[in-house]
């Protein structure tokens, strides 16, 4: 049997031995609109709840996602931007800010990977600095003690929106709505406090209304005053088969169960084998990135079992402070990870360390990608030199009837265990 896996900009194809039991996990298949501006200008032009359009002599900033996410902005901005020009408000008075929240800024040139040219040409886009105190506005705290940071530029526009996609999240339960601002725009210290909440037990893939991390989210939004948001859902095939708009709870709510419908599998039984990748580029860009789709996969792989995650990973780790917490002091294994982690308290970088070993420390897991092999070990992954010899391997550690899940947009898919 042949599985073929996505992997950055191109696949991965391997062979799996004859009368394996192999089963695929994914999100439904489910064709691209036919027209997805128009699906996204039907949505703007027919908000949900209750929200007021720009006035003419508003200024209007959009918060929009950086290159990690797939974001079809070619096809949300263009109907978004004309709804807005419509209602009296002129170029010079609108902007664009990439919230890249912790992740690394994005230069001037590399722009153009998320926006498309007339817009770069048309609109100042500027991005978001979470360590640049200077360009923070503080808020007051949340409910659950959250310190508001939030960037100033963003804040100074007289109408706010969101742009994003609506998918599972592994401690957030969803991504999209308010997110791509109260996290994105956001400053350090207050991005730390957020996700320390993932340590709750109802900080949990799929989970929004009794989520401590979301809902503080939530609050965030409220208090950031955000007053529209425009959310895609996107199949398996980065393709938009759904558009949200309007009062951005009044999204996420309409949104969720139609991600819940495409991306939630119902599994028997956890696997003794998975295979699993993010789901290509832009999800496996980085191990930061890819790590979702590793604790994804791990929620239906067996104690004991092994995972091969198959992410290219051109731009490394993605992280500076997740790599030096990992390298100095050397960290050896799994459990120490864990321990020094508990020990130490939770930092945004350090988190990650923490989240790839949660589930590594339980399976074993092989890493296939194009990181340096001496640099891949030094974060605890085992790496391969390529999918079959991964596979060649797992099957070796493995019982002859070895149950085998597949599952190539681990980042996008909610398996659920029967038991």
């Amino acid at each position: 049997m042949i599985i073929r896996l996505p992997y950055g900009r191109r696949r991965l194809s391997a062979e799996l031995p004859a009368g394996s039991t192999v089963e695929t996990i994914m999100p439904k298949d489910h064709p691209p609109a036919a027209d997805p501006a128009a699906l996204a200008r039907d949505a703007v032009y027919n908000p949900l709840g209750e929200v007021k359009p720009p006035r003419a002599g508003q200024s209007v900033a959009i918060a929009i996602n950086d290159k990690t996410r797939p974001v079809p902005h070619e096809h949300l901005l263009p109907p978004l931007l004309a709804g807005i020009r419509h209602a009296g408000v002129r170029d010079e008075d609108l902007r664009f800010i990439i919230a890249t929240g912790t992740h690394p800024r994005m230069s001037p040139e590399e722009y153009e990977i998320i926006l498309p040219a007339e817009i770069i040409d048309r609109y100042p886009v500027i991005c978001h600095d979470a360590s640049d105190k200077a360009n923070l506005t503080y808020l007051g705290e949340t409910s659950r003690g959250t310190p508001v940071d939030i960037n100033s530029d963003y804040l100074a526009a007289d109408y706010r929106i969101v742009v994003g996609n609506i998918e599972p999240h592994q401690f957030q339960g969803f991504s999209g709505g308010v997110k791509s601002a109260a996290i994105g725009l956001a400053g350090v210290e207050m991005i730390n406090r957020n996700h320390a909440m993932m340590l709750d037990e109802n900080a949990r893939l799929g989970e929004y209304e009794a989520n401590p991390a979301r809902q503080d989210v939530e609050e965030i939004g409220r208090m950031i005053g955000i007053d529209f948001a425009l959310n895609a859902i996107l199949n398996s095939d980065k393709q938009i088969i759904g558009a949200f708009a309007g009062d951005p709870v009044a999204v996420m709510r309409a949104g969720i169960p139609e991600a819940r419908t495409l991306c939630q599998v119902s599994v028997a039984a956890p696997f003794d084998l998975m295979i699993a990748s993010p789901g290509g580029h832009p999800k496996d860009i980085n191990i930061y990135q890819s790590q979702k789709g590793l604790a994804h996969a791990a929620a239906a792989t067996k104690n004991g079992g092994v995972m091969i995650l198959c992410a290219a990973c051109p731009e490394g780790s993605g992280s500076a402070a997740y790599e030096s917490w990992m390298m100095n002091p050397p960290m050896r294994s799994h459990q120490a990870v864990l321990e020094r982690f508990e020990r130490e308290g939770f930092q945004v970088g350090r988190h990650k360390a923490f989240q790839v070993s949660r589930d590594a420390a339980r399976v074993h897991t092989l890493l296939v990608s194009d990181l340096d092999e001496a640099f891949a070990r030094g974060l605890l992954f085992h790496p391969q030199p390529g999918l079959q010899s991964a596979i060649d391997a797992a099957l070796e550690m493995l019982p002859g009837a070895a149950r085998i899940g597949v599952m190539p947009a681990a980042n996008a898919t909610m398996a659920v265990l029967n038991e």
